[in-house]
C-alpha cells in the first residue's frame, strides 16, 4: 500500500512539475539564441528573425540571432546538437544539415535524427528545371533527347556540392538515363547569374527564386518538381505529370531545439512559430516569393524529417555521391 501510495504521489508530482516548468519559460532574465547556419539574408537567416521578432513582440523574451556559416551550417547544428536542452539555444535548421549531409561519407559530431527536437517546419519550397534559352529545348522530354544525343557535353549548375540543387541534378540524371557535368558554385544566386549569361545550360533553381528570371525570358521552365504545379506559374507541368513519379523536391526550413528539451517548452515554442507565420504580415511575405509554409506540430515535422532522411539516402547511395 505505501508503494502504491509513493507511486501515486510522484505522478501528482510530476503531472504538476512539467506545466510549471513551461509556465517559467522563458525567462526574463535569459536570452534565447537561435543560431543560423547560412549566410545573412537566406531563407534560414529570415525564418530565424521573423521568429526571433514575432517572440519578441508576442512574449516580451531576449531573443537574438546569430549566424555561425562555416561548413555548411555544420558548426551552427552541431553547437544547438550539444546545447544545454533548456529551450535557450535553438536552431534555424535546413534540409542539408538535417536530411542530407549524414548520407556522405563525411562524419558529423552529432546525429540529425537523434540530438534535434523538432519543433516546426516553417518554409518549404519546390525547385523549377531550368535552361537556358539557347538550348532551343521547350520541354523536358526534348531535353532529354539533347542530352542523350551527346552524353557529357552539357553541364548543369548548383548551389554547391551537396546542395539541394546538385542532388536534383544527379536524381535527373538517374531518372533520365542522362549524363552532365556537374558546375558547382558557391550559391544560388552566382549559379543563377552564369546560367542567365549562357554559361551553363541547366539549373535546378528554386521556384521563388527562379520567377523573375523565367518571367523575363532569361531562362526557360521545363517543370515544377512538386506534386502540383505552381499557381505562380501554372503552365509548367510538374514532373509527376510527365511520368517521372516521385520526382520532387526542394529547399525547406524550421526550427529545432536540442534533443532531450522538455515537452511543454517545444510544443510551447511550436505555438508560438504557428501564429507568428500564419499572421498575414508574415506569410504574404514568404509566399509572395513563391514559397509555402506548412507549419504543423512537432510530431509532424519529425514524420518529414524522417521521410526526407530516408529519400536523400537512397538517392546519394545510388549516385555515388561523396563529400569532399
Amino acid at each position: 500500500m505505501r508503494l502504491n501510495k509513493g507511486i501515486a504521489l510522484a505522478a501528482i508530482c510530476a503531472a504538476f512539475t512539467t506545466p510549471l516548468f513551461a509556465q517559467d519559460y522563458p525567462s526574463p532574465a535569459r536570452t534565447i539564441t537561435i543560431l543560423v547556419p547560412t549566410q545573412p539574408g537566406g531563407l534560414a537567416d529570415i525564418v530565424a528573425r521573423a521568429f526571433a521578432a514575432g517572440l519578441t513582440q508576442r512574449t516580451g523574451a531576449k531573443v537574438v540571432v546569430e549566424g555561425k556559416t562555416a561548413a555548411g551550417g555544420v558548426l551552427a547544428a552541431e553547437t544547438v546538437a550539444k546545447a544545454a536542452p533548456d529551450g535557450y539555444t535553438l536552431y534555424s535548421g535546413y534540409h542539408a544539415t538535417n536530411s542530407m549531409f549524414q548520407h556522405f561519407d563525411r562524419k558529423l559530431n552529432f546525429d540529425p535524427e537523434k540530438d534535434f527536437a523538432p519543433i516546426s517546419l516553417v518554409v518549404s519550397g519546390k525547385n523549377l528545371l531550368v535552361v537556358h534559352p539557347s538550348t532551343n529545348v521547350k520541354s523536358v522530354a526534348e531535353l532529354v533527347a539533347l542530352l542523350k544525343s551527346q552524353p557529357g557535353k552539357f553541364s548543369y549548375a548548383s548551389a554547391g556540392v551537396g546542395t539541394i540543387s546538385h542532388l536534383l541534378g544527379e536524381q535527373f540524371q538517374l531518372a533520365t538515363g542522362t549524363e552532365m557535368n556537374h558546375v558547382p558554385y558557391r550559391g544560388a544566386a552566382p549559379a543563377a547569374q552564369d546560367v542567365v549569361a549562357g554559361h551553363v545550360p541547366v539549373f535546378f533553381d528554386l521556384l521563388g527564386l527562379a520567377m523573375e528570371n523565367v518571367r523575363g525570358g532569361r531562362m526557360v521552365a521545363l517543370a515544377y518538381l512538386a506534386d502540383e504545379r505552381a499557381p505562380q506559374l501554372p503552365d509548367v507541368p510538374t514532373m509527376k505529370e510527365l511520368g517521372y513519379e516521385g520526382f520532387v523536391g526542394g529547399a525547406w526550413f524550421g526550427l529545432f531545439a536540442p534533443a532531450g528539451t522538455p515537452r511543454p517548452i517545444v510544443d510551447w515554442l511550436n505555438r508560438q512559430s504557428t501564429e507568428i507565420f500564419s499572421a498575414p504580415e508574415n506569410r504574404q511575405v514568404f509566399e509572395r516569393q513563391g514559397h509555402m509554409l506548412p507549419l504543423g506540430p512537432p510530431d509532424q515535422f519529425a514524420a518529414f524529417l524522417k521521410a526526407e532522411s530516408d529519400r536523400w539516402r537512397d538517392i546519394i547511395r545510388k549516385s555515388g555521391l561523396k563529400l569532399q
